[in-house]
Parts: C-alpha cells; sequence; structure tokens
C-alpha cells in the first residue's frame, strides 16, 4: 500500500502531523484569525441591544444570536456538499471575503436590524472557514492523530475567542462599546484573507487516505448529502449520540453567550468582569482541547464526551448556587464550562470521523456541525422565551438539565468505533533481552552421551 502520493503539480504529499507540520501551522493560525472574529460579539454585543439601541425583549437581544447560529449551521450542512464542486481553499477564501464587512457594521450600525444582518455574514463566514480549516486538518494527518488534530484546530479558534472577548470588555470599559472593541475585528479579517492565500489545498491527502482506507467505498459510501444527512443524524446511532450531544453543547453556549452579560451585570458587575468571565470560559475551552484531544486518541471519544456534558451542566448550576457572589459565581461557572466543553469538542468531531468513510466524511462533518451550531439559535430562542417568561435563573436551570440529560443519551447511543478499541486492546510489543537474545537463536543442546562402561 502506497503511503505517498503526488498531486497534479508533481508535489509528493503524505499524511500525519509531522510531514505536515508547516501547512498544519499555518491553519491553526488562519483559525486564530476565525475565533477572534466571532469574539468580536462575546462581552459587547447583548449589552449593546440592551443600552445603546434600548430593546426591552430578551428575545429581541438574543436574536443576534439566532441569527448568527441559524446561517452557520446551515452554511455548514452546504459546505460539506460545497467539497464535492469546490477545492477546500477556495472555500475558505470565499469565507474571509464573506466576512469582511461584519466589523465595520458591528462599529457603527445604525439601528439593531443591522447588527442582525451583520450576523448573517459572520455565520456564512464562520461556517466556510471554520469548517475548511478543521477539514484540511484532518485531512493531513489521517486516520491516528484525528482527535489531537482537532484539538489543536478547535484550541486555536477558542483561546483566540475568549481572547478577544478580554480585550473587548476592556476597550469597552475605557472607550465605550462601540466602534472601538469592534474594529480590532478588521486585523482578524485581514489577516485570515492574507494567509488562506498561501495555503496549500489538501485534495492530494484526501486521494491518498482513500487508497489507504482498509475499506474501499462502496455505493452507499458514495450517496449524496441528503442520505448521509440521514445516517448522521438519526439511522446510525453512534451518529446520533455525537449530533445530539454537540447541539445541546452548543444550545447552553448559546444561551450563556447571550444570558450571561445580562445575569451579572444585573447582579453588579461591570464590563470588564463580564469580560473576564466570557474570555476565561472559551480560554478554558481552546486551550483544554490541546491535551484533551490528544487524550480522545488514547483513552475513546465516549468517556470524555460523557463526561463533558455532566461537568458543563454542574457548571451552569454552580453560576446560580453562588449568584450571591457575582464574580465568584461567574468565574467557577466558566472554568467548568471551558473544561466541559474542552472535553466534549474534540472528542466529538473525531468520533464522527472515525464513524464516516473518507468518501462521505465532509458531508458527515457537515451534517454534526448542523446540528452542533443549530445549537447556538436554540440557546438564543429557548433563552429568550424562558427569560421573558420565567427570568434569567430559570433559563440558566433548563440548560443545566438539558444538557445533563444530552450526556446520559450520549453514554447510551454513542459506541467507540474498532480503530480506538483495539488501539486500546492491542499488547505493547515484547522488550529485547540482549542477554537472552543469543541463546534463543542456538538450537537447544542435545543431551551428552557417555560411553558405556558395563
Amino acid at each position: 500500500m502506497s503511503t505517498t502520493a503526488k498531486t497534479p503539480a508533481g508535489r509528493t504529499v503524505r499524511l500525519g502531523l509531522r510531514e505536515n507540520w508547516p501547512q498544519f501551522t499555518l491553519l491553526v493560525i488562519v483559525n486564530i484569525a476565525v475565533g477572534g472574529l466571532v469574539g468580536l460579539e462575546r462581552t459587547t454585543v447583548p449589552l449593546i441591544g440592551a443600552d445603546v439601541f434600548g430593546l426591552t425583549s430578551d428575545l429581541v437581544v438574543f436574536s443576534f444570536i439566532i441569527a448568527f447560529g441559524v446561517t452557520k449551521a446551515l452554511t455548514n450542512l452546504a459546505a460539506g456538499a460545497l467539497t464535492a464542486r469546490f477545492r477546500r481553499k477556495r472555500l475558505l477564501l470565499a469565507g474571509w471575503v464573506i466576512g469582511v464587512p461584519v466589523p465595520f457594521v458591528l462599529a457603527w450600525a445604525p439601528s439593531w436590524g443591522w447588527i442582525v444582518a451583520a450576523n448573517v455574514l459572520l455565520g456564512i463566514n464562520q461556517g466556510l472557514t471554520w469548517s475548511m480549516t478543521v477539514n484540511m486538518k484532518i485531512d493531513l494527518v489521517g486516520p491516528a492523530r484525528r482527535g489531537l488534530a482537532t484539538g489543536l484546530n478547535e484550541a486555536a479558534g477558542y483561546v483566540s475567542v475568549g481572547a478577544t472577548a478580554l480585550i473587548t470588555g476592556y476597550l469597552a470599559t475605557r472607550y465605550g462599546l462601540r466602534p472601538a472593541p469592534e474594529l480590532i475585528g478588521v486585523v482578524f479579517v485581514a489577516a485570515g484573507l492574507v494567509l488562506s492565500l498561501i495555503v496549500r489545498d489538501t485534495a492530494g491527502h484526501v486521494a491518498l487516505e482513500l487508497a489507504q482506507h482498509p475499506r474501499p467505498a462502496t455505493t452507499g459510501d458514495r450517496a449524496g448529502l441528503a442520505t448521509t444527512f440521514a445516517r448522521t443524524s438519526w439511522r446510525d446511532r453512534s451518529l446520533r449520540g455525537t449530533s445530539q450531544a454537540g447541539l445541546v453543547n452548543n444550545l447552553n453556549d448559546g444561551l450563556t453567550w447571550g444570558v450571561y452579560p445580562l445575569l451579572f451585570t444585573d447582579h453588579g458587575l461591570g464590563l470588564a468582569a463580564v469580560g473576564l468571565i466570557k474570555g476565561l470560559y472559551p480560554l478554558l475551552w481552546g486551550l483544554g482541547q490541546i491535551p484533551t484531544g490528544h487524550l480522545a486518541d488514547r483513552i475513546g471519544r465516549k468517556p470524555l464526551i460523557v463526561t463533558g456534558m455532566l461537568v458543563q451542566a454542574a457548571g451552569l448550576v454552580l453560576a446560580l448556587v453562588l449568584l450571591d457572589w457575582p464574580l465568584a459565581a461567574g468565574i467557577l461557572s466558566a472554568i467548568a464550562l471551558g473544561i466541559g466543553t474542552a472535553m466534549v469538542y474534540p472528542a466529538l468531531i473525531a468520533a464522527v470521523s472515525d464513524h464516516a468513510h473518507p468518501s462521505w466524511r465532509a458531508n458527515a462533518l457537515g451534517t454534526y456541525r448542523f446540528w452542533r451550531d443549530i445549537g447556538y439559535a436554540a440557546g438564543a430562542l429557548v433563552a429568550g422565551v424562558l427569560a421573558d417568561t420565567l427570568g434569567l435563573n430559570a433559563t440558566v436551570l433548563a440548560a443545566a438539565a438539558l444538557t445533563a440529560g444530552s450526556g446520559l443519551l450520549a453514554a447510551r447511543w454513542i459506541t467507540e468505533h474498532h480503530t480506538i478499541v483495539s488501539r486500546r486492546t492491542t499488547p505493547a510489543p515484547e522488550r529485547h533481552d540482549h542477554r537472552t537474545a543469543g541463546a534463543a537463536r542456538r538450537p537447544p543442546a542435545q543431551p551428552v552421551r557417555r560411553p558405556d562402561r558395563g
């Protein structure tokens, strides 16, 4: 079986992180820019709706998250199908071009409708750019290091989300909610666009993995988006488990995105403290995915997914139990949410990749990311309805219950792929002992025949 392949341009390609580290590193930097652009909104936009535009309905305030979540989810779904017609690099560049107006609209929008429209563009931008960076990294490393590859990809993006949330909180405290915090997004758009022009496409790596795959693609494997959508959403038990866990994970993220700034400012915290809480969550989420991605390759995907969902649920409960001490409540909640999400995120993407043949993996990942990111919209919708009727506290409690329930469903539905099981159960190779090696090679000694003295 060949371990190398040639691109049409004559360039040799190999699978593996070490073999492709320059391109992999470049894609990590691109995803830092991707995360930074969405991080612009984590601290300030809910407060812009309430304080700048005077919105009184929580559901209306959270409408920007609904617009973002629905658009990103649909773009994720389309991205998988689009990879069959367009190269990944071309889709990556298209995502950056669509994202160019976003920081300018957020900075100078004359009405709330413009903010919502900017989030439609942001959803398309994130769906294309984030989907392509994760797909391209998986293409480069091959099947042996998917967990680590997705961990590094998501770590880069969400560390950038958290750092940007911290920076925008500081800038908002010093210079106001607009325009200074939003204009740092211009740097992210420019960097992402320029670096995406440099990165190489990974079509050759996909072809090499297909050639090396132990099971050739069948007619069912070559089925289109509709068949893959059904398989990933409900027909395949394990993929159904990953899809629902991804949806609920981002449901509570979308809910806290809108609720936490309002909840903690209502309890006396300022913009800098809210920025700390909103930044700490994705920072831990991002940094934690490097070790958890590697751990998912060693112990399997399911233990991390189930435990991570339960840790997130506990983090949501902490926010309410300690609310008399709002800064402590926010920080401890953010720590638990960050650690729990770090456990879940790379393991879920790796689990989908494990159960999907390379010929339909892009569509499977697109379907999973559709359900995962529709969670943003679902979380904002649930948060808006519950907050308007029952209050912010009840909204957080509902998210905790949903997250715990999702973890239990994941425990019931998800099974480890055979490659992970075999990796855990394969015995270690025997150690070579030089003292006995020579004896092992020599034939057994023959008994000595003594002369008969009779």
